[in-house]
C-alpha cells in the first residue's frame, strides 16, 4: 500500500511540473499572437497600395499580355504550403497536410503534373518522408517574420511560373479566424485575377507601363505570400495557445483525480493499521 502511495505522489508532481509548463506555453503562445496580429495588420496597407497602383495601371493600359495575369491550359501545378517549424499546436499542421494530399491525389495522376514549395520544418518533413516532389524550402523562420526571410522562395515561385514551368500556382495555408478557428485553405496565386477598376490616379511612367507592371506583378505576387505567412503565424499562435490551454485544464482534471486517489488509498492504510491494532490489543486481552 505504501508504494502505491508513493507512485500516485510522484505521479501528482509529474503532472503539476507538466502543468506549470503547459501554462507557461499558453502564456508565450498568447503574447506572440497578439505580435502576430499587429504584424498582419500592418503589412496590410503596402499589400492594399501595390494593389491600388497595379489595378490603376491595368485599368488604363490595352492589350496587357503579361505572363502573371495571362491564363493557360493547365498541364502541371504548383503549390507553396505554408506549416510551422515546431509542433504542440493540435491539429494545424496535419489538417492542412491532410487537405493538400487530399488535393494531390483528387487532381493528379502522377508527381509530374505538381511541384511542392513548403515553409515550415512540419511540412517538409511530412512531404520528403512520403517522396513527394519539394521544390525549395524554409525553415527555422522566426516567431515574428520578416519578408526577406522568405523573398527568396516567393521569388522563385513567382519566377517559375513567369518560366512556364508550371501553370498555375496554389498557396496552402491556415486561414486565422481567431484565437480557436483556423481554416486550411488552398488559393490560386497565379494567374493572379485583378478586379475590374477604373483609373484612381494619373501616373506618369518611366519607361511605360507594361514594364511598370512587369516589375510590379511579381512583387505583388510575392506580397501575397508573405501575407499568407503572416496570417499562417498568427493562426499558429492561436492553436498553440488553446492546445496548451486544454492541456492545462487536463492536467488540473489528472491532478485532482491523483490526489483523489491518494486520499483513498491513505484512508485504507490508516483503517487497516487501526484494524491490526485492535486486532492485536483483543489477542493479548
Amino acid at each position: 500500500m505504501a508504494k502505491g502511495m508513493r507512485e500516485i505522489k510522484r505521479q501528482v508532481k509529474s503532472t503539476q511540473n507538466m502543468k506549470q509548463i503547459t501554462k507557461a506555453m499558453e502564456m508565450v503562445a498568447a503574447s506572440n499572437l497578439r505580435r502576430a496580429q499587429e504584424a498582419a495588420q500592418a503589412a496590410r496597407p503596402y499589400s492594399e497600395k501595390i494593389k491600388e497602383v497595379i489595378t490603376s495601371i491595368a485599368a488604363g493600359t490595352k492589350g496587357i499580355k503579361n505572363p502573371i495575369l495571362q491564363a493557360r491550359d493547365i498541364k502541371k501545378t504548383g503549390y507553396l504550403v505554408i506549416t510551422t517549424d515546431r509542433g504542440l499546436a493540435g491539429g494545424f499542421n496535419a489538417n492542412l497536410l491532410r487537405k493538400l494530399i487530399q488535393t494531390i491525389r483528387s487532381k493528379h495522376k502522377s508527381q509530374d503534373e505538381y511541384t511542392i514549395f513548403v515553409v515550415g520544418r512540419k511540412g517538409r518533413d511530412f512531404l520528403k518522408k512520403r517522396g513527394f516532389p519539394v521544390m525549395g524550402e524554409v525553415t527555422g523562420l522566426a516567431d515574428t517574420p520578416k519578408f526577406a526571410d522568405i523573398k527568396v522562395l516567393a521569388s522563385q515561385a513567382v519566377q517559375n511560373y513567369v518560366d512556364g514551368k508550371y501553370d498555375e500556382l496554389y498557396l496552402v495555408y491556415n486561414k486565422f479566424h481567431n484565437a480557436i478557428s483556423q481554416e486550411p485553405v488552398l488559393n490560386r496565386l497565379l494567374p493572379l485575377e485583378m478586379s475590374e477598376g477604373k483609373a484612381v490616379a494619373n501616373y506618369e511612367y518611366e519607361p511605360s507601363p507594361e514594364e511598370v507592371l512587369d516589375v510590379l506583378l511579381p512583387k505583388y505576387a510575392e506580397t501575397l505570400v508573405f501575407s499568407a505567412l503572416l496570417e499562417s503565424k498568427a493562426g499558429e499562435f492561436g492553436a498553440r495557445m488553446t492546445a496548451m490551454g486544454n492541456a492545462t485544464r487536463n492536467a488540473t482534471e489528472m491532478i485532482a483525480r491523483y490526489t483523489l486517489m491518494y486520499n483513498r488509498a491513505r484512508q485504507a492504510s490508516i483503517t487497516q493499521e487501526i484494524s491490526e491494532i485492535v486486532a492485536g490489543a483483543n489477542a493479548q486481552g
